[in-house]
């Protein structure tokens, strides 16, 4: 599963799910990102190959979003990426008796789509789910604009 996260709002902004750990899931990924309006001004990741590969990194390249990832053998600084593994494995996976891959994709989804970004809250933001921290942070921006 490849999955990229906006670190300051917590919400998945892509995601897709492989039975290969390849260029193919990770570029799957982030063209869906991408497709849905989100355009990262900095890129953080793993140094997994796929996500240093030739075609992913032009991706990123001609949208403008600054490469930055993490230094082999270091997950710590891959923290965020690596703690929405364990909620979706935790919360989700463990939970789940999956019939087949296209089982396994739509309940991964759901759980993405609406448990995760609608339901979940987290402590850092202000015991808020996703959705609710992103609708108060446009709600605050829109109140800050001084009309002439």
């Amino acid at each position: 599963m490849a999955v990229l996260m906006d670190v300051y709002t917590r919400a998945i902004r892509g995601w897709e799910l492989s039975r290969h750990l390849d260029q193919p899931l990770t570029l799957a990924a982030l063209e869906r990102a991408l497709s849905a309006g989100c355009h990262p001004a900095i890129h953080h990741s793993a140094q997994g190959v796929q996500y240093a590969a030739t075609a992913y990194i032009a991706r990123l390249d001609q949208v403008g979003a600054q490469i930055s990832m993490a230094e082999q053998g270091e997950p710590r600084q891959n923290g965020y990426a690596e703690r929405l593994m364990r909620t979706i494995k935790e919360e989700e996976v463990a939970l789940t008796e999956y019939h087949d891959f296209a089982d396994a994709y739509a309940q991964l989804g759901r759980f993405l789509d609406d448990v995760y970004h609608q339901k979940r809250i987290h402590s850092a933001l202000g015991y808020l789910t996703p959705a609710e921290f992103e609708t108060a942070y446009h709600t605050r921006l829109l109140s800050s604009v001084v009309l002439p």
